[in-house]
């Protein structure tokens, strides 16, 4: 067949904004100072965006009872709830993994839609990862692409899912799957908000510290390994240290490369193995940050088995990780009972992988060390991922 073609040359975009401010606070978390310290008639509207259980906290009161009026009894503090505060509107969604839906985008956008909102208004996330990707992703979609700012609460959030212009949702079981590159404008890091987080949700977010320091900073990397018992103490000088060390980190690789084009990759070290784990446990099942730890695990063992780290390496990967109580064993517990053996458990995870938004080509591709701060991006046989997925 024969064709004429017609080119069309313009400038690419750049979502969303061209920097990001973010700033640390310390004491205690004040949103009212924070976004209403200023003249109203001099604020853009804001769509605020947060889950239950984070409404609820005791230093949120200040700022949520201003959109449920008078009567600060009615409405309940529940999923799908709406408050207003002059122009500004505070919407309120389920929280967790499962709420990380197409459906969670939508209800951002019709909150935003039913207040009349234009495109100059600033959808505001306050929560973990969910919410700050929801609601990042909600504004990168809303009239083409609003504003966005992010304060996470969560130290899985502050130390890297609110940071980097990653947005989207989980589809179909499979994570991320539908998303877009919108940083946020300002996202504002208070530490004292890891005061309040459960065990397992600190402990969560201590994976992508470990990851992050294996990455880029042996000095933390040793920290840690010396200091398993920071899990029980979040008033150690090291949490503010490693929280800024994390954000510093990660927004050195991000404005060399925020789409994920080449060194960003590096970021992904234990999310191959960690999202097949998700997928497969079934979103929410198992923490990300425990399914990173234990990709992670599960890397070094295979960095080893094609000969680009030593056995002394893996090693003290595997017990660094074991001794903050992450799984290291091939068959994560959460798998247990659900195929009649490992080798089914391992195919499953292996077809699960295949699905990874990373892979450029039919080949999966890994994130592998050679050692501390020596990072590899390559692509690995079947047999060899089959292999450190079983005993």
């Amino acid at each position: 067949m024969e064709f004429e073609e017609k080119n069309i040359a313009y400038p690419p975009v750049h979502p969303g904004t061209d920097r990001t401010f973010i700033r640390f606070y310390s004491g205690k978390p004040d949103l009212n100072q924070i976004f209403y310290s200023q003249e109203q008639e001099d604020q853009p509207q804001r769509i605020f965006v947060t889950d239950t259980n984070v409404a609820s906290l005791k230093e949120m009161q200040p700022f949520v009872n201003f959109f449920r009026g008078e009567d600060y009894s009615k409405p309940e503090i529940k999923p799908g709830f709406k408050g207003k505060r002059g122009n500004d509107v505070l919407l309120i969604l389920g929280s967790g993994e499962p709420f990380k839906t197409i459906q969670s985008v939508l209800a951002i956008c019709s909150a935003a839609i039913d207040s009349n909102a234009k495109r100059s208004a600033v959808f505001v996330g306050i929560g973990g990862g969910v919410i700050t990707d929801i609601t990042a992703f909600a504004a990168s979609i809303f009239k083409r692409g609003a504003l966005c700012e992010l304060v996470p609460t969560t130290l899985l959030s502050m130390v890297d899912a609110a940071v980097g212009g990653k947005t989207g949702c989980d589809f179909d079981s499979y994570k991320n799957m539908i998303g877009s590159f919108f940083p946020a404008q300002k996202i504002h890091i208070i530490p004292s908000f890891i005061q309040s987080l459960p065990e397992s949700e600190y402990r969560s977010g201590m994976a992508e510290v470990v990851k992050t320091a294996l990455l880029y900073s042996k000095d933390l990397f040793e920290k840690l390994a010396a200091k398993p018992e920071i899990l029980q103490n979040r008033n150690d000088p090291l949490v503010e240290q490693m929280i800024k060390t994390c954000v510093n980190a990660k927004a050195t690789v991000v404005e060399q490369d925020l789409t994920e084009k080449n060194i960003r990759m590096q970021l992904n070290l234990g999310h191959t193995f960690g999202h097949a784990l998700e997928t497969r446990a079934g979103l929410g099942t198992v923490s990300h940050g425990d399914a990173v730890a234990w990709g992670m695990s599960r890397a070094a063992v295979l960095s080893e088995k094609m000969g680009l780290c030593t056995q002394k390496y893996r090693t003290t990967i595997q017990n660094v990780l074991a001794s903050f109580g992450w799984e290291t064993t091939p068959l994560h517990s959460a798998l247990k009972g659900k195929y009649s053996s490992e080798e089914e458990a391992a195919n499953s995870l292996f077809e699960a992988m295949k699905k990874d938004k990373k892979n450029a080509s039919g080949k999966v591709r890994f994130v592998l060390q050679k050692d501390i701060e020596e990072t590899v991006i390559t692509e690995a046989d079947e047999k060899d991922v089959l292999c450190v997925l079983q005993n």
